[in-house]
């Protein structure tokens, strides 16, 4: 089994009667701060296992997580604009980066306290495994509403030495290279990975060139005592933007860079770092404490594709630290689990902005200014069986964000400000374990997100923070199963329902993004997962997800128009992946999977209809091993029917423009091909 879906299955069967003597894999899940087995989570929950998918180019992370239901990925090829990962629709707005879910990368956030988050610095070759949780998340990680996903680099704990050079090409100059080492020394661990990429790309000003250092080196203090150290570094000297094209212009040439990306030269420049230290100890007054701290910095400038107040520039210091503890104990005869834990986190940026002419000279500093964000958390939560097969787990979280902007430039007013938010999430769950192979759940659980800074610019002009603007609020209500049907068939789904006051949607003023509330949202889904190991060399996988997602009440103050009832846009209604994997014992492997979207929405009105979307890929390759050296060669041809498709949507863009001239679209490359070789030893 190469990766194991574990979400869960609505409770339309009595799955008592498939009561079989089978179980599943044991699997612990930390993505809920609670190391616990994956029976007793009420949550749908996913883990896949990054490395065992052979012949993949890695060049984005949709490769691993376009199997999870729930989950929804654009922006795989404009790396200015960064990958763009929605959960349960939580995440459709983001114009650029992550938003609405938390991202940790081996227990450290790569989401700021603001709530943004970036996916650029992470490694797709010293990724080993993936742990998705979706639906309202803020009890767990705080200001999210979309979910939490957990990412684990390669360690040395459990390997003896070992080395890998790794070298791949493809369409559109595609190149890029990889070596790593991993191993176990007495009392000590390492894992170290170097990577390059080089692509040009398929559009017109989409270049980009990259560098990432992945490493950790960790020592056993005693026999329940451990402490690592976790370095991360990254250099993008190039990462071009060639922005959103109308529908008229993608179809004339779906290549073309849109009227100002070329002539701006739009993109941005990165380069960060980040310093983590992991002490944990499974013994400490009978329980398990762990506690990181970490401290990050980042450097960024960025030419957005049109003139005007577009060139910033920021340099970000980001720090924190996490301390959690769980405490087992015993309430006649039964087992229970405490959790308690507090988290600390603060973003520094000092941010400047330029107006530049239709020529790309710089005209004027339009702002010039100090933001800074502290986030602090305190959360608790209680796993209690009832019973050797029912288990009641509460919690509650209780947040508190505070932002201020301190104006250096005061040449056109004064752009001060200081917003407070004080949050609490709860959640309630119950998980039964009908049979060692099937486990139902139900839940309740509220969260809450933030707007970031960049969505608290003021569009009246006045400076400031946007008065009007406020945090969003979810309430999630969700029923589902998990398990094994027979001895092959692994399957997983959750139906749910979440209700959101004070949504945030994005509208566009003179091609810059700003942010209001709509009034209610609801979100109906039903996400389905089956896996079937059909022989011990053939898997096949199936994921479906179903999204009624809707505005409730709101008023769309840009377009003038009520339009409650109308779909949330950018989130497909029906989306539906399908693999055939096969990994034989001679070395052999192939895979083919496809992947098909239904219609969607560019803006909030429904008026721009974006068509339905198939994508099949293939890949295949041998590998040869002699001794202790294996020599892996593989080949992948991506959109194998060359279907013109849209590789992104930028939802809500232009909108005070007529909406045939709106830059909505950016097309995705035809039928592409790449090849590599890999070799351990």
């Amino acid at each position: 089994m190469k990766c194991l879906h574990l979400t869960v299955f609505p409770l339309l069967v009595p799955l008592s009667l498939f009561a079989e003597p089978a179980t599943l894999e044991p699997v612990t899940v930390t993505s809920t701060r609670m190391e616990r087995p994956l029976a007793d989570t009420p949550a749908a929950v996913t883990v896949v296992d990054a490395g065992s998918k052979l012949g993949q180019p890695r060049l984005q992370l949709d490769e691993s997580l376009n199997r999870v239901p729930g989950l929804y990925l654009q922006n795989r090829y404009n790396f200015a604009q960064g990958l763009r990962l929605s959960s349960r629709g939580f995440g459709s707005r983001a114009p650029f980066g992550v938003r609405g879910l938390r991202l940790n990368v081996d227990g450290f956030p790569e989401t700021l306290p603001d709530g943004q988050s970036q996916l650029d610095s992470i490694d797709l070759f010293a990724v080993e495994q993936l742990t998705v949780l979706r639906g309202p998340s803020s009890l767990f990680y705080g200001n999210a509403t979309g979910g939490v996903v957990d990412i684990t680099t390669q360690s040395g704990k459990t390997r003896n030495d070992s080395a890998s050079v790794s070298l791949v090409g493809g369409s559109h100059g595609l190149k890029q290279a990889n070596v790593q080492t991993t191993g176990r020394h007495d009392q000590g661990h390492h894992a170290l990975s170097l990577t390059a990429l080089d692509y040009p790309g398929f559009r017109e000003q989409s270049e980009v060139r990259k560098y990432q250092f992945t490493g950790q080196a960790g020592w056993d203090l005693a026999d329940t005592r451990t402490v690592t150290v976790f370095l991360t570094a990254m250099d993008t000297p190039v990462a071009q933007d060639p922005g959103g094209l109308t529908r008229q212009q993608a179809h004339q040439d779906r290549r073309q860079a849109s009227r100002f990306a070329s002539r701006l030269n739009a993109g941005q420049q990165v380069d960060q770092q980040r310093l983590g230290l992991h002490y944990r100890d499974d013994a400490f007054a009978n329980g398990l404490l762990n506690a990181r701290a970490f401290i990050s910095q980042r450097d960024f400038r960025q030419q957005l594709p049109f003139p005007g107040s577009s060139l910033i520039d920021y340099q970000r210091l980001f720090y924190g630290a996490r301390l959690d503890y769980t405490l087992p104990f015993t309430v006649l005869t039964l087992p229970h689990r405490l959790l308690l834990g507090v988290d600390m986190d603060r973003q520094e940026d000092d941010r400047g902005r330029r107006a530049v002419s239709p020529t790309g000279n710089i005209t004027a500093v339009t702002a010039d200014e100090e933001q800074q964000a502290s986030a602090d958390g305190i959360f608790l939560q209680l796993d209690s069986h009832l019973s050797d097969r029912l288990m009641l787990t509460i919690g509650g979280r209780a947040d508190r964000l505070r932002m201020t902007i301190n104006d250096a430039l005061l040449t056109d007013g004064n752009d001060s400000g200081r917003r407070e938010f004080a949050e609490n999430s709860y959640s309630a769950g119950l998980s039964w374990q009908v049979s060692p192979a099937h486990t139902l759940y139900t839940t309740v659980s509220s969260a809450f997100e933030s707007p970031t800074f960049t969505e608290l610019a003021n569009p009246s002009g006045a400076g400031g923070f946007n008065p009007d603007l406020e945090p969003q609020t979810a309430l999630n209500r969700e029923v589902g199963a998990r398990g094994l049907l027979g001895n092959r068939l692994f399957y997983e789904a959750a139906l749910f329902r979440v209700d959101v006051e004070d949504e945030i949607t994005p509208y566009e003023i003179g091609g810059r993004t700003f942010y209001q509330n709509a009034g209610q949202t609801r979100r109906d889904g039903l996400e389905l997962g089956l896996e079937h190991a059909t022989t011990d060399q053939l898997t096949l996988a199936l994921s479906w997800t179903w999204s009624d997602f809707r505005f409730q009440e709101f008023f769309d103050t840009q377009q003038n128009l009520d339009v409650s009832g109308e779909r949330l846009p950018g989130i497909p209604q029906h989306q539906l992946f399908a693999e055939i994997d096969w990994q034989a014992d001679s070395g052999l492997f192939a895979s083919v999977e496809s992947v098909l979207d239904s219609h969607r929405y560019a803006e909030n009105t429904n008026r721009t209809r974006v068509g339905s979307e198939w994508l099949v890929n293939v890949r295949g390759g041998k590998a040869w091993t002699l001794n202790r050296q294996t020599l892996t060669l593989f080949a992948g041809i991506d959109n194998l029917l060359d279907r013109d498709y849209y590789s992104n949507l930028r939802i809500n863009a232009n909108s005070d423009r007529p909406v045939e001239n709106r830059g909505y679209f950016e097309p995705g490359p035809g039928t592409t091909y790449y090849s590599g070789i890999t070799l351990d030893w």
